[in-house]
């Protein structure tokens, strides 16, 4: 088996041990409230984090050169054939 096959395999296997602990935790403890807590704080900060990076990522880019329209004489040349 090649190495990214076995990387693949473990994250699948980590992946479906996580989304089974997670509903063990979620449905059979008494735990629900600070696992739901927990989530729903990580899925915030991640989107929150996204959205930072792509401002960060905007305000820090250069400006892009206008673009100049090509002196092309195609279109002229098209117009005389038709």
């Amino acid at each position: 088996m090649k190495k990214n096959q076995i990387t693949g395999i473990i994250i699948l296997i980590a992946s479906i041990l996580g989304v089974i602990i997670y509903g063990w935790l979620l449905f059979f403890t008494a735990w629900t409230t600070m696992v739901l807590q927990i989530s729903f704080f990580i899925a915030v900060v991640a989107i929150l984090a996204i959205l930072s990076w792509i401002g960060w990522t905007k305000a820090t880019a250069p400006t892009p050169k206008p673009i100049e329209p090509k002196a092309s004489t195609e279109f002229g040349q098209l117009k005389e054939k038709g």
